[in-house]
């Protein structure tokens, strides 16, 4: 008996919560149709910087590396192509994507090499001697 006093509250109270939760859930923007777009083209530039990488320290071959880079070009060319064919059938309200953020000016500078970096460093990611920042 009390038992089943228990599972009947148990019910009526997962019930509630099933049918109260959407109401509690904020308004979400709408998806914007290009976020997979972009996610993916961000990825395969990751990928190609990644095999540029192991080409130069010597983990790839010259063709392996070529066909590789090949490939992800052309992934990179269809993701590219998607994004234009979905801006031109989106009506012209929507088609405004927010334009990224300028970079602010690069504020260190490399004294050795000249290199030019965003946050201070005490050694230079390029030649590896130490850095002052730019007055």
């Amino acid at each position: 008996m009390v038992i089943a006093f228990a599972c009947l509250v148990a019910v009526a109270v997962f019930g509630s919560l099933i049918f109260l939760r959407p109401s509690d859930l904020p308004v979400q923007a709408p998806p914007s149709p290009f976020q997979h777009l972009d996610e993916r083209k961000a990825a395969i530039y990751e990928n190609l910087r990644d095999l540029q990488f192991e080409y130069r320290v010597g983990k790839l071959s010259d063709s392996d590396y070529q066909q590789t880079k090949l490939d992800l070009q052309r992934e990179l060319a269809g993701v590219m192509a998607e994004i234009d064919r979905v801006r031109t059938e989106l009506p012209a309200d929507l088609q405004s994507v927010p334009a990224a953020k300028p970079k602010a000016a690069a504020a260190f500078l490399c004294p050795s090499c000249g290199a030019t970096f965003q946050q201070s460093l005490k050694f230079c990611g390029e030649c590896g001697k130490p850095m002052k920042a730019r007055a």
